[in-house]
């Protein structure tokens, strides 16, 4: 999802297709408001992906957005009352626009607020349930359910319950999950076992950082669950006393230049001679650092030695000239 205000329309484009070579799919862009309108129709015609339009509280501003030739509607049952989110489903339906119903736990209906008192697992899938079958009755079946709560327990725990009952796409993910460090550590462990299951179609990671670091972390979770992803593998070595080359900084100088590589090949940056010619040869490519060089290996064999300060280089080169 967008981090920028809507209405900074050329930034918003140059993050929608900053997200696209990172490998995104999707990109969703929050519409608050007028002067964020304005700007859909210029963001739909420049963006390299499909535009999802998060629209909250405002019935008028979603149907105008229907009406701007977005790919997909994003509406929360939360601040959108049944007569209103009707005139939306209508539109929706001529359009044949899809809707996803976002429900997060930040969010809830009065009345399930009042019943529940806080939002717990219960309350989550009772206002799905509750939104499904208006819609339902109301004949609009184009959904995608996401229902997300900054707890990852509970997020696995939803996602499972409404995988068993609806046959409608879920995007899932947990919200508000913090920084990097945090959000990969929380969304792994919810997304995983889900994933694995077969659980969600599409996937968005929260981190209070920039988009292509939510692109990368979704990745790496996505490879975790163990699927076959066309994203290189980086293996790195931490860094310990035995190290003769500067390895953090070769490492991400490294990464910055194959990050964008589609391609499931694996690469591997080591930093000393103990396990780092072991790792690197059991890669597709690699670099075994030793004292001011290093060792370049491509599918298991030492093709050169190198100097420190062209390592990265070399080793570029020859993975160009592959893939």
């Amino acid at each position: 999802m967008s981090k920028k205000p809507t209405y900074l329309k050329d930034e918003v484009v140059r993050e929608i297709n900053q997200a696209e070579k990172f490998g995104a799919h999707l990109f969703r862009v929050a519409v608050p408001d007028k002067k964020a309108l304005e700007s859909l129709k210029f963001i739909k015609r420049h963006s390299l992906l499909p535009i999802i339009a998060d629209v909250h509280f405002n019935p008028s501003l979603a149907l105008k957005v229907i009406e701007q030739g977005i790919d997909k509607l994003r509406i929360n049952p939360g601040n959108i009352n049944r007569k209103q989110m009707y005139e939306i489903i209508k539109l929706a339906k001529e359009r044949s626009l899809p809707i996803r119903i976002g429900v997060n736990s930040g969010s809830l209906p009065e009345k399930i607020q009042k019943k529940y008192l806080h939002p717990s697992r219960n309350a989550i899938v009772e206002t799905v349930e509750n939104t499904i079958k208006f819609f339902e009755d109301n004949n609009f079946f184009k959904i995608v359910i996401s229902a997300k709560t900054s707890n990852w327990k509970d997020t696995k725990k939803i996602n499972e319950i409404l995988y068993k009952k609806f046959p409608y796409p879920l995007h899932i993910g947990v919200t508000e999950a913090g920084l990097i460090e945090q959000s990969a550590v929380f969304s792994t462990v919810a997304l995983v076992p889900l994933l694995k299951k077969g659980i969600g179609d599409t996937i968005r990671i929260s981190i209070s950082g920039p988009v292509e670091q939510e692109v990368e972390v979704a990745y790496n979770i996505i490879r975790a669950s163990g699927k076959k992803i066309n994203r290189i593998r980086f293996i790195a070595c931490p860094g310990c006393g035995r190290a003769e080359v500067n390895i953090w900084d070769l490492s991400k100088k490294l990464y910055s230049k194959v990050v964008n590589i589609k391609r499931d090949i694996s690469i591997a940056c080591m930093g000393c001679i103990v396990n780092g010619p072991g790792e690197a040869k059991e890669s597709d490519y690699g670099i075994a650092g030793g004292k001011g060089k290093g060792i370049i290996f491509k599918k298991g064999k030492k093709i050169a030695v190198v100097k420190e300060n062209k390592l990265i280089d070399y080793l570029i080169n020859i993975i160009e000239e592959d893939v």
